[in-house]
């Protein structure tokens, strides 16, 4: 498991420099604008703030932080994205074993989103076809 230590120098990085390198970004006012790393566009729609530490795509719908970017522009998860710019952006990247004790707590959580799922199709289902609840 990767120590908070760590997450919180990844997310201490300045954004504009994690995506400089997949987008050609231009200042416009206190932000920065460039073509979707996404999608083919020919007008800039993709917009970097350095002070609220986001990025948004309006042509793809993406946004978040400089961790989601990577995730999505590298198809990583959250552990790999962490690692990823660890490694690009020479931070030491601390990391625990994680014990039989806290494996067990995590597949608990695990059943518990997959048991939440699997109940939210099965409502969302028969909401769609009874004629009560649509009623309702």
């Amino acid at each position: 498991m990767i120590l908070q230590e760590t997450i919180d120098k990844v997310f201490a990085l300045d954004i504009v420099d994690v995506i400089k390198p997949y987008v050609n970004l231009k200042k416009a006012g206190a932000n920065y604008k460039g073509l979707s790393p996404f999608t083919s566009e020919r007008t800039p729609s993709f917009n970097v703030s350095p002070a609220k530490r986001i990025f948004k795509c309006f042509s793809s719908g993406k946004g978040g932080n400089l961790v989601k970017f990577i995730m999505e522009k590298e198809l990583l998860d959250y552990p790999e994205a962490i690692r990823f710019l660890c490694k690009n952006h020479n931070i030491e990247c601390l990391e625990s074993e994680i014990t039989s004790e806290e494996k067990i707590l995590s597949q608990k959580k695990e059943s518990m989103y997959i048991i939440n799922d699997f109940s939210l199709n099965y409502f969302k289902q028969n909401m769609m076809y009874s004629q009560d609840a649509l009623n309702y």
